[in-house]
């Protein structure tokens, strides 16, 4: 197990330098200059070239990419052009919503879809499994930024139970902060419910074909027993896959979401510092969603290994 966790932990190390010289190579080759932008296109060459040197944007491309690295691993991920902030305080700040937004959304989604796919895999064939998968066909194919204005339109506007938009901040209390969150974790989590749901019961459905569940049937257990104590433990891997990915999209792709919620979360804030070309911002936030990212895929990994213990014997 030790040696298949280091073998991951490299696999993750190499991953985010990868991924940091992408990030900045991208953001740096995107047209205009962010000085000029924030001077406006009248203004005067030298003001432009102090202001380039106030932010550190004339210092040659390979020296601003390894002070930013450094500065991230240090926990120093600079300072906002437009906000003059610290993006670690602006990130920190954000954090506060879109982290538990993914997980609240990501706990509504397994909470939805666990048990509609073992009931559609328990059921296979039958009029309710052909239920199931037509609902989850819907969830799939629903945008879920349309799904989003439904739950306004119905929950906020014409029922009157939630608000619709806007963030109470938890200094209100939990319940008014998660009231905030409702919504739009609804909205994230069901197409995401749908997705999960239609794997669980595929991955169930290959497991309830083994021997050793006919074995487990000709020992005596009940199908329910087979099913519960053999099938849906061994069912797990792909579905522990679907799971991550889907934590690190809600975390990482709520951008339409918080925008349709105006919700102060890192997705509109990587909206906004694009619009307004605060490059570091973009950079720091990008770079920091893709470590969430990959940290969650090698959790992932260590998870595989502790469900199927083959992985291990393989390293």
């Amino acid at each position: 197990m030790l040696r298949y966790s280091l073998k991951r932990l490299a696999s993750l190390i190499v991953s985010l330098a990868v991924a940091s010289l992408v990030i900045f190579s991208v953001v740096e080759v995107a047209p205009g200059d962010p000085a000029r932008f924030m001077l406006g296109i009248n203004a005067q060459p030298d003001t432009v070239a102090a202001l380039r040197a106030e932010l550190g944007l004339d210092v040659p491309k390979w020296q601003r990419y390894l002070d930013w690295v450094g500065g991230m691993a240090t926990g120093d991920f600079g300072t906002s052009y437009t906000y003059r902030t610290p993006v670690a305080q602006m990130v920190a700040d954000r954090l506060w919503v879109s982290l538990p937004l993914a997980l609240y959304a990501l706990m509504l989604s397994t909470l939805i879809a666990f048990p509609a796919g073992i009931f559609a895999a328990a059921r296979r064939g039958r009029p309710a499994d052909a239920a199931v998968m037509g609902v989850t066909q819907l969830g799939i194919a629903i945008p879920n930024f349309w799904f989003a204005m439904m739950l306004v339109l119905i929950f906020a506007i014409k029922l009157r139970l939630f608000g619709a938009g806007g963030f109470a901040g938890w200094d209100k209390g939990a319940w008014a902060a998660m009231k905030s969150l409702t919504l739009p974790a609804v909205a994230l989590a069901l197409p995401q419910a749908a997705i999960l749901a239609r794997v669980m019961r595929s991955a169930l459905l290959d497991v309830l074909g083994e021997d050793y569940m006919r074995t487990a049937r000709a020992k005596g257990l009940s199908r329910r027993q087979a099913l519960w104590r053999h099938g849906v433990r061994n069912a797990l891997i792909p579905v522990l896959t679907i799971i991550g990915l889907q934590f690190s999209f809600l975390l990482a792709g709520s951008i339409i979401i918080e925008q349709v919620f105006y919700l102060p979360g890192l997705g509109r804030l990587v909206f906004q510092a694009i619009s307004s070309r605060d490059l570091i911002v973009v950079e720091s936030v990008v770079m920091l969603l893709v470590f969430a990212v990959i940290v969650v895929n090698f959790l992932v990994d260590l998870a595989y290994a502790a469900v199927d213990p083959r992985l291990r014997s393989r390293t």
